[in-house]
C-alpha cells in the first residue's frame, strides 16, 4: 500500500523504514502536518499515516475522501484530534496504536514528579555555574505522601504501581476501576474526593468533550495549597489560563507538563532563534516551579519500534481484509479509561 507519511521527524523515517522490512509497503515520508493547507499532498495515495498534531477534522478528511483515501493510520493512542464522526459518515476507517509502551510515559511521569520535587533543573544549572549552594533547593519525601491518579488505563495503572513501590497512598478516580489497581490496594473515590485529599495530581485520561478543561480553576480551588500538578495526557484536560494565577498566589506549588493546550505550533520543532508568540506559553516558562518538556514522555526506543510495527501491522491488516483490531469506532470515543498517549 502506498501510504504518504505526515508529520515525519528522522527518528520516524528510521523505525518506519526498519519495520517496513517485514511489510513491504511503499512509505513517502512528509515532513509538513496534514491540515487543510497541506491535504493535497495525499493526492494519489492508498493511505495517510499521522501523528498528534496533525489536523484530521471534517474539512480534511472530505478532501481525504475526494482523494479516494479510506484509511487514516494514526501513529499514537489518542484520536482526539480526528473528527470519528464525520470518519464514520464518509467511509474512511481510522486505526490507532492502543498501547505501544505505557512505561516509556508512566516513567516520565514520575520522572517529572522528582525533578520538580528536588529542584533537579535548577540545581543542574547552579552547579554548571559553580554555585553548590543549597538554598532555595529544598524538597520533600515522596514517602507517605498521598498521590491522586485521574484515569488508571495502562499508563495511569503503571503510575500507581511506581508510585506504591515508593511508599505513597495512592488514590485514584475512573469511571472504570481497574481491577490491577484494586489489587494494589488504591482507593477509588469521587474527583473531588482525589482533588481534595492529594499532595500530588497526575492525569491519565484521554481528552474527550467530557474531560476538556477537567481540570479548571474550580477544581484547582479544591487542591490542597501547594499542591503537585502534573499532566502527561493531552493538554487541553488542563485549562492552562486557570493554571497562571494558581502559580502566581502559590496554590500550585508545582507543576510538570509534556503536553501543553496550544502545543500544535511549538511542540517537536527548533523554534531556539525565534520569538515564541504564544504568550501563555511564555507566562508559564517564567516561574522557576514549573517544568515543561516537548511531549517527549513518549519517545524511547521501545515504544518507537512498537509504535511503528503496530502501525505497519494496522495498515496491513485493513489492506488484507478490510478490517483491522484496532480500529476506532464511535462508541470508542467516550471510553474514559483508555490512555490518552
Amino acid at each position: 500500500m502506498k501510504i504518504a507519511v505526515f508529520s515525519t521527524k528522522p527518528y520516524d523515517q528510521t523505525f518506519l523504514s526498519l519495520a517496513n522490512q517485514s511489510f513491504d509497503h511503499e512509505l513517502v515520508f512528509l515532513e509538513s502536518r496534514l491540515e487543510e493547507q497541506t491535504v493535497q499532498l495525499a493526492q494519489g495515495f492508498s493511505a495517510v499515516c499521522v501523528f498528534v498534531n496533525d489536523m484530521v477534522n471534517r474539512q480534511v478528511l472530505e478532501k481525504l475522501s475526494e482523494q479516494g483515501i479510506r484509511l487514516i493510520a494514526l501513529r499514537c493512542a489518542g484520536f482526539n484530534n480526528v473528527d470519528i464522526k464525520a470518519a464514520d459518515e464518509l467511509g474512511i476507517t481510522v486505526v490507532r496504536v492502543p498501547a505501544y509502551s505505557p512505561y516509556a510515559v508512566a516513567e516520565h511521569t514520575v520522572s517529572l514528579m522528582l525533578a520538580l520535587n528536588r529542584k533537579i533543573h535548577r540545581a543542574y544549572n547552579r552547579v554548571r555555574e559553580g554555585n553548590f549552594s543549597l538554598e532555595g533547593l529544598l524538597g520533600f519525601d515522596l514517602h507517605g505522601k498521598t498521590v491522586g491518579i485521574v484515569g488508571t488505563g495502562k499508563i495511569g495503572t503503571v503510575v500507581a504501581q511506581i508510585l506504591t513501590g515508593f511508599g505513597c497512598e495512592v488514590l485514584a478516580y475512573d469511571l472504570s476501576p481497574n481491577p490491577t489497581c484494586e489489587d494494589l490496594g488504591i482507593a477509588y473515590v469521587t474527583l473531588d474526593e482525589l482533588l481534595t485529599q492529594s499532595n500530588i495530581v497526575t492525569l491519565h485520561c484521554p481528552l474527550t468533550p467530557e474531560t476538556h478543561h477537567l481540570i479548571n480553576a474550580d477544581s484547582i480551588n479544591q487542591m490542597r495549597d501547594g499542591v503537585m500538578l502534573i499532566n502527561t495526557s493531552r493538554g487541553a484536560i488542563l485549562d492552562t489560563q486557570a493554571v497562571i494565577p494558581a502559580l502566581k498566589s502559590g496554590k500550585i506549588g508545582y507543576l510538570g507538563l509534556d503536553v501543553y493546550e496550544e502545543e500544535g505550533d511549538l511542540f517537536f520543532e527548533d523554534l531556539s532563534s525565534q520569538v515564541i508568540q504564544d504568550d501563555v506559553f511564555s507566562r508559564l516558562l517564567t516561574f522557576p516551579n514549573v517544568l515543561i518538556t516537548g511531549h517527549q514522555a513518549f519517545f524511547t526506543d521501545n515504544a518507537l519500534k512498537n509504535i511503528a510495527e503496530t502501525t505497519l501491522d494496522n495498515i496491513t491488516a485493513y489492506e488484507k481484509t478490510g478490517h483491522c483490531e484496532n480500529q476506532i469506532k464511535l462508541e470508542t470515543c467516550c471510553v474514559a479509561s483508555v490512555d490518552a498517549k
